[in-house]
């Protein structure tokens, strides 16, 4: 009789259905496991089988032992399948015939039989919910991960033998009963950059401002030292909370990567995410032989900070004309095809030129005309469309670097930003939408209605500076964060000409 153990396997950021059949038979002594699976799995037989044996029970070196992980046409990967393994081949060998329909087992084995932390817990735990099992047996390191999906009767196990005696009934293992999303910690206030370090540059700070309220993609251009990568490094120290919904959505793409900070089981803080220039397209929108999340998802709800962006290859940077439309990527391979959330906030910024000085008033730029238009046609008009604010930062003399003026802090801009996404919410309460940069044609002919003042600016623009349609929506919704900014229901021509500052170049 075979022996059949729940389990899960991870299809992107979601949970699938995995059985470990079990038959153990006489005839040629092996040790296989099939059903589609890779490295890591095919040498679980000798981890496992020192496993079993150091956890008391004789492995029968004299049996055909063979195990099925079915669908057999779902590729598996990774070693989480050690403990389900291990259970039906332990049931095989002591004869044990055990309802366990109700529970699902996931885990890493050492040679002794410790368990070890897997990747995707959070991602199990809402499939195990989803599909109605009431046991959930797991890594301790994982429970805090578990915890977060409530309803559930997480069983923690230090290692196998634990888990061999429970079923034995030589012993009883308690249980915890999972109680769900718990209140964050305290806001973060030692941030180590407040925007009250950064002299002058008034303009591009108020652009970050725009840019935190309404989930807007801006792009800093200016010569080298002019504060380009230290106003991005702000703006962090402005971004609103994460929502619960929010927590657990990031939280989920980070365990499925792998990336959960050690002792560190949920993402309280939006991420801020910046790859260096020479990373591939595959780590910017994910990949690999099974496709994994890349920076553009890690940056999902955060912000992606992408500096020297011109030095990015431009294949590179042309991958991310769909998710800045959508908010979502789909990578596919050979193995299939898979959809990660990607709706982050873009920061990049840039020299006018490659030797940087194409702008400055003070310093000789050596640049050929040539040569900076080459630099700057890195960048295509497409992805430049797709930027809803476009800032010039400007060097700061040594007076202005001097100057004892007061700046704005952080924490004062913040609470504008929190009280502007309060606005949006209730805005938009009962769609999926969560910022005005994600609002369709439809919500913007909704929301974003300007009076004849406004609509004889914007027509002047759009002639004048050659705007496309994607332009118009784009600074529709950016005048609509302006006006949350200020607190006013409707569109008015100053909210309009502020964002029409940020489209000139």
């Amino acid at each position: 009789m075979l022996n059949t153990v729940n389990s899960c396997s991870l299809l992107g950021l979601d949970g699938a259905p995995v059985e470990a059949e079990t038959d153990i038979a006489f005839g040629k002594p092996i040790f296989a496991i099939v059903g589609l699976t890779d490295k890591a799995i095919q040498e679980a037989t000798q981890r496992l089988r020192a496993a079993i044996k150091n956890s008391g029970v004789r492995f029968p070196s004299d049996r055909r032992v063979i195990v099925n992980l079915a669908p057999a046409d779902n590729q598996k990967t990774g070693a989480a399948y050690d403990l389900p393994i291990a259970v039906g081949v332990v049931l095989e060998i002591l004869k044990l015939r055990l309802d366990l329909s109700d529970s699902l087992f996931i885990g890493e084995l050492s040679l002794e039989g410790k368990l070890r932390p897997v990747v995707g817990t959070l991602s199990v735990a809402l499939y195990a919910k989803e599909r109605g099992f009431k046991n959930l047996y797991l890594p301790r390191a994982n429970l805090a991960e578990a915890d977060l999906i409530p309803g559930l009767n997480a069983v923690p196990l230090d290692n196998l033998k634990q888990l061999i005696d429970h079923l034995t009934g030589a012993c009883e293992l308690i249980g915890v009963s999972t109680t769900g999303f718990r209140q964050p910690p305290a806001e973060r206030t030692d941030w180590s950059l407040d925007l009250n370090n950064v002299k002058g540059q008034h303009q591009a700070k108020r652009a970050l401002e725009i840019a935190a309220a309404g989930g807007h993609n801006l792009i800093l251009n200016g010569p080298p030292g002019s504060g380009k990568t230290l106003l991005a490094k702000t703006l962090p120290s402005i971004l609103p909370p994460l929502s619960a919904a929010e927590i657990l959505e990031v939280t989920k793409i980070y365990s499925v990567a792998g990336r959960l900070p050690e002792g560190q089981p949920v993402i309280w803080q939006r991420p801020f995410r910046a790859p260096h220039h020479s990373s591939s397209g595959a780590a910017l929108i994910g990949g690999g032989r099974i496709p994994m999340p890349g920076e553009i998802s890690l940056a999902h709800r955060g912000v992606l900070f992408l500096d020297e962006f011109a030095e990015f290859p431009r294949l590179v940077l042309e991958t991310l004309r769909q998710p800045l439309e959508d908010g979502i990527i789909t990578v596919s391979r050979a193995a299939g095809s898979l959809t990660f959330p990607a709706r982050f906030t873009l920061i990049a910024s840039k020299n006018p030129c490659p030797c940087g000085y194409a702008t400055d008033p003070e310093k000789h730029c050596v640049c050929s005309p040539n040569q900076i238009s080459n630099y700057n046609h890195k960048i295509s008009g497409p992805i430049l469309d797709r930027l809803d604010l476009q800032v010039e930062v400007p060097r700061l003399n040594f007076e202005k670097l001097q100057a004892a003026s007061v700046e704005e802090n952080s924490a004062t801009v913040r609470e504008r930003v929190i009280l502007a996404r309060e606005r949006q919410a209730n805005r938009f309460s009962g769609t999926n939408l969560v910022t005005n940069a994600e609002m369709g044609p439809r919500e913007i002919q909704k929301y974003c209605l300007i009076d004849q003042a406004s609509s004889d600016l914007l027509k002047t623009a759009m002639v004048r500076l050659q705007l496309s349609g994607r332009a118009y929506h784009r600074l529709l919704k950016t005048a609509r964060t302006i006006a949350d900014l200020a607190g006013e229901e409707t569109i008015k021509t100053e909210h309009m000409a502020e964002a029409l500052q940020y489209r000139s170049k």
